[in-house]
């Protein structure tokens, strides 16, 4: 009888971790144990007499630059750990926690392995790397915090198929009002149909600016033209309100693929840093045993 009460809190305190995030998992948890992994480095490395005060080549250093590289290649086997998907204390969402927080301990560990000796070499560069892989993580867990819910605001109830389809319409219809135009509007409306509407690569896709968008383009002409004209009705009205909502169309998928390529382009220093990390790691150890 004892035993269902103790299984009902247990499958609660598990119904509790579903919804907690991977930062927040088990109240900090792998937060707290960086912490305190951090500051026993940093009391150590104070409490040091050694002059000069230790470096890679010390005691103090083979024992954080040990710790360093096997924490390293562990948090790389992140990727790897995502195909299996298990729950308890070694879940997914425990293991990413970890590798955010440990991560972010490396900063304290590495930077105290080198004993603030820095030049122009391996074991340089392999500090570098390390920092850099970092970053690009701390980017990705910014991009994750953030995104996803102006993501879900920018496309509403609609998706990307659907907003695809919607600019397909426009076009269609683009394309019939150009039929009883002159040869001037019809070379307007061409302008908006011929154009790529997501080129200007990656930069563009980053920003969001299309600085040669040739809708944009072709609603400047068609006002222009509109200008030119006596007053009273005139076929190019109703181009220019299917160029408006093209511009309007556009607009919310260009923000669309934005938001996703933040998501994804900080994994495409990330990953590739990280192996270059662990050749730079591999140099590094090599050279030290080499010349000890």
């Amino acid at each position: 009888m004892a035993s269902k009460p103790l299984r009902q809190a247990t499958s609660g305190r598990e119904r509790a971790s579903d919804h907690e995030g991977f930062l927040r998992f088990q109240r900090y948890k792998w937060l707290k144990i960086a912490v305190v992994v951090s500051l026993l480095c940093l009391f150590v490395y104070a409490i040091n007499d050694v002059q000069p005060k230790p470096n890679g080549g010390s005691i103090y250093g083979y024992i954080t630059g040990t710790a360093g590289v096997a924490l390293i290649l562990w948090l790389s086997m992140l990727g790897v750990r995502k195909r299996a998907i298990t729950p308890g204390r070694w879940s997914l969402k425990s293991w990413t926690s970890a590798h955010v927080y440990l991560g972010l301990a490396l900063i304290v560990i590495g930077t105290l392995h080198t004993g603030f000796d820095f030049g122009w070499n391996v074991h340089t560069l392999a500090y570098v790397l390390m920092l850099l892989v970092i970053a690009s993580g701390v980017f990705g867990i910014a991009a994750y915090a953030m995104l996803p819910q102006a993501l879900s605001a920018n496309r509403g109830e609609t998706t990307q198929i659907q907003m695809l389809d919607n600019l397909r319409m426009i076009d269609r219809q683009l394309n019939e009002a150009a039929q009883p135009l002159d040869a001037e509007g019809a070379a307007i409306v061409r302008m908006a149909l011929e154009d790529d509407p997501f080129g200007g690569g990656l930069i563009s896709r980053l920003t969001g600016r299309y600085n040669r968008c040739g809708t944009r383009a072709a609603l400047a002409a068609v006002r222009e033209h509109k200008s030119r004209q006596e007053a009273g009705a005139d076929p190019l009205d109703h181009v220019e309100v299917l160029l408006e909502r093209k511009k309007s169309s556009l607009s919310r998928i260009r923000k669309h693929l934005r938001y996703k390529a933040l998501l994804e382009i900080w994994l495409y220093v990330h990953v590739p840093v990280t192996f270059a990390l662990i050749a730079a790691l591999l140099v590094h150890i090599v050279s030290v045993f080499y010349y000890w």
